[in-house]
């Protein structure tokens, strides 16, 4: 059934009206947090290693919009694993170097107010979450390997034993060690030492179909399994080996579809493993497909959604508390829909225009038309979703109060915090990681 729609609410009344809809959830049994367990609710944000460019969203803007002092994690997209099975700092398509550690900051930009040195042996946005860090002390910074478009060599890189352990030391060398490669005066051993405080695995997807061009094998599920239980124990003997002994936390990023998670993931084995996953909370739906559809629904039925994805890996042994709901900060739009009506669950002849991709936009951009008087804001009440529509043009996407909702979801059932892509889709004032902060907060 299509929600019902709500035109130009104002934005109390929307928040009202979507934290409302928390009232006549039944919470999972034995799902309430006890008391004191609040701050370890997870607020994990992606900073993306290309932002700093076009979108021009550098590590201190996670400063001054007061972002950082809201997450518990920041997860660095991404590390690359290249075509030789290990994890690659070089001349390779989605590495980096000059963004990660070479690239000198000037003082306008820096966490600290201080421009880089031609001499330093760490620049770039590595020192920047360096500095970030030492602003915050309770603040982690993850690695995360792979991506949609970064998985293609998963699968070739953990068929054998020795090829995971060859995977895994060279991602602890780079990252945790951060041994980087000599550019100038820049990198060498222990260059990048304490930026990083753990692994992300963002392989996209082990078993079933992601990107295309992807190696993909029936094998991966199994494979999967012992790559995280080698990432486990590498990362754990480092820590032991330390002078102060720490714990190197270990997550990954896992699909919403019941077949993907079946094709590639033993989930009560890994979950034995890993601190937390964070599940996908978005493209449910995409602009590539001909019909317009929610992309990031709380409830839906006969359809994805993200109480049909925590139910999923719930059914399939995971722990609730290691469970991190996605949540977008920004939305899928069709134009050419017709139909008429809301426009959700109609035609549309393709992506709609946009900033930095078609059928993509920043929130950031979505919010300016949800002001316009030429979009009107509907809202699916029962379902936890808005949307945009002003008559040809359909932008589905999650807005402060549906994130509020969601945050409230995760408290009442008892899941371990809310994860976002990405952080720079968000406004300067940091008004969307705010509303999940004060979700994951209300009691």
């Amino acid at each position: 059934m299509r929600p019902r729609a709500m035109t130009k609410l104002t934005f109390a009344a929307a928040t009202a009206a979507a934290l409302g809809l928390l009232a006549t959830l039944t919470p999972t049994a034995g799902a309430h947090q006890p008391a004191g367990h609040r701050p370890e609710l997870k607020r994990i944000g992606y900073f993306t290693q290309w932002g700093i460019y076009g979108r021009d969203f550098q590590v201190k803007d996670l400063e001054t919009s007061g972002t950082a002092a809201k997450l518990s994690h920041i997860n660095y997209a991404f590390g690359v694993i290249g075509p030789d099975g290990k994890c690659l700092m070089g001349n390779a398509p989605g590495s980096d170097p000059w963004a990660d550690y070479v690239r000198p900051v000037d003082a306008a930009n820096s966490v600290d107010g201080v421009g880089d040195a031609a001499d330093q042996r760490l620049a770039g946005s590595f020192n920047e979450l360096r500095e970030l860090k030492a602003k915050n002390p309770g603040l982690k910074v993850m690695i995360s390997l792979g991506g949609w478009s970064g998985s293609a060599h998963f699968s070739d890189a953990v068929r054998t034993d020795a090829g995971r352990k060859a995977l895994v030391a060279s991602c602890i060398d780079t990252y945790i060690k951060g041994d980087l490669p000599v550019d100038g005066a820049r990198g060498g051993a222990g260059a990048a030492a304490g930026v990083f405080d753990g692994v992300d695995l963002d392989w996209e997807w082990p078993g079933s179909d992601g990107a295309p061009g992807n190696v993909i094998r029936p094998e991966d599920k199994p494979n999967f399994t012992k790559l995280v239980r080698e990432f486990r124990t590498q990362l754990d003997a480092y820590g032991r080996s330390l002078p102060q002994r720490r714990h190197y936390e270990l997550s990954a990023y896992v699909p919403t579809a019941p077949a993907k998670i079946d094709a590639g993931f033993e989930v009560a084995r890994i979950m034995r493993d890993f601190d937390f996953v964070n599940l996908q909370g978005y493209d449910f739906h995409v602009s590539g497909e001909k019909t317009t559809a929610q992309q990031s629904a709380l409830f839906a039925k006969n359809d994805f959604s993200v109480d049909q994805t925590v139910k999923a890996w719930l059914r399939r042994g995971a722990p609730a508390h290691k469970l991190v709901v996605g949540m977008p900060f920004y939305g899928q739009g069709w134009t050419g829909v017709t139909g008429g009506g809301d426009g959700l669950g109609q035609p549309a002849t393709g992506p709609a225009p946009a900033t930095w991709a078609a059928g993509s936009e920043d929130y950031k951009f979505l919010k300016k038309l949800a002001e316009s008087e030429t979009y009107t804001l509907h809202r699916g009440h029962r379902n936890g979703h808005a949307w945009l529509f002003d008559g040809t043009t359909l932008w589905t996407y999650d807005d402060p109060a549906v994130l509020r909702t969601k945050a409230s979801y995760v408290r009442q059932h008892g899941l371990g915090g809310a994860m976002v892509w990405s952080l720079d889709g968000d406004t300067p004032d940091g008004e969307l990681i705010t509303a999940i902060d004060r979700g994951l907060t209300r009691r």
